[in-house]
């Protein structure tokens, strides 16, 4: 058996002393979790964070800074996540799209309002990286480069 880890982006957006967080179904719970998601196929770091912001939440983000990179296996499936975590600014708020499945609403909340929460994280990952973003970590987005399929490596890969 292989063990393939899970590659995860998310979304860390303060704004006014507030985060942008999701409320979702998850493993039949409610949630509370970054705008958040896998890379799909073909897809770069930053496309990938950016589609998952504007589908959990309306909201069109702009990355401008990486806040790092989190690896976590979940205790009960044995399943590891590998997370890398983006800042950066909303620029818009699209309210007429409709949300991912599993989605209850897009919700602004302050550190102590989620930490008040934190039995309902989705994952350690969410205090971390709000821990992490507000210690003022962050790494160049050209840390994390996207080399997309050629026709001279597309041949390799097949």
């Amino acid at each position: 058996m292989s063990w393939i880890p899970h590659v995860t982006v998310a979304a860390v957006i303060h704004k006014d002393g507030r985060f942008l967080l999701v409320e979702e179904f998850a493993n039949d719970r409610e949630v509370l979790n970054q705008p958040a998601g896998h890379l799909d196929p073909g897809e770069s770091l930053v496309e990938a964070v950016v589609r998952e912001t504007l589908e959990e939440t309306a909201w069109r983000f702009e990355p401008k800074a990486l806040c790092g990179i989190y690896q976590w296996t979940h205790p009960e499936k044995q399943k590891t996540f590998i997370r890398f975590a983006f800042t950066g600014d909303v620029l818009e708020h699209l309210p007429g799209c409709d949300l991912d499945a599993g989605i209850i609403r897009a919700v602004w909340l302050d550190r102590g309002q989620v930490l008040a929460r934190s039995g309902q994280l989705r994952s350690p990952m969410v205090m971390r990286c709000i821990d992490d973003y507000l210690a003022g970590q962050r790494f160049p987005l050209n840390l994390v480069r996207h080399l997309p399929l050629t026709g001279k490596n597309r041949e390799q890969a097949s």
